[in-house]
């Protein structure tokens, strides 16, 4: 099996979590990312405006990373692979999903939460994987354990976290990256 997302991740370590609304421009906030040099985006399927921003900004960005965040069944997979999206993200694991993760040929990371779901993770051959809620169980202690029980894989926390922890999270050497909704927050703030 051949997943690229270490490839992505490595060289986007922040990962901005984002839920497009209806009135929402995707093209301006991503020229607000790039101004702060960030290349990546997770927009989540959580609405209805999300793949019209993912389709928008790939079409408009090509040296942009355009994932897609919340995708929990395999009509979704098919759907952004046809969009050409360039990761997904899942907010779980089942054996179902990851089979047509696999099958879909684009690079995805699955969440995990627990000892069990990572080492469910493991026997389906993967290495990369969200930590998620990552303040809902047990952020930087979990992941500083998670550390020593698994030294082969490594996370992107989400959930929770904001631009002061994001640094902290990515000190352990098992985090590749982190994902969060701060940048959001913060282009609403500037923007009123």
């Amino acid at each position: 099996m051949k997943n690229n997302i270490r490839e992505i991740l490595v060289l986007n370590p922040l990962v901005p979590v984002v839920t497009f609304h209806e009135n929402d421009d995707p093209l301006a906030f991503m020229e607000f990312l790039l101004k702060q040099n960030v290349n990546c985006i997770e927009i989540t399927l959580r609405t209805n405006s999300g793949l019209s921003a993912i389709e928008s900004i790939k079409k408009e960005f090509d040296t942009v990373k355009v994932g897609a965040g919340t995708v929990i069944n395999g009509d979704q997979v098919k759907i952004l692979r046809d969009l050409g999206a360039d990761f997904m993200v899942s907010p779980g694991t089942t054996k179902k999903l990851i089979k047509e993760f696999i099958n879909s040929e684009v690079p995805f990371i699955n969440g995990v939460s627990t000892a069990s779901e990572i080492i469910l993770a493991k026997e389906l051959g993967l290495n990369t994987l969200k930590f998620f809620p990552a303040h809902l169980y047990g952020g930087i202690d979990a992941i500083k354990m998670f550390g020593q029980l698994f030294p082969d894989v490594k996370f992107c926390p989400t959930g929770g976290i904001n631009e002061q922890s994001s640094k902290e999270y990515l000190e352990q050497s098992n985090v590749i990256a982190v994902g969060g909704s701060w940048f959001q927050k913060e282009y609403k703030n500037l923007r009123k």
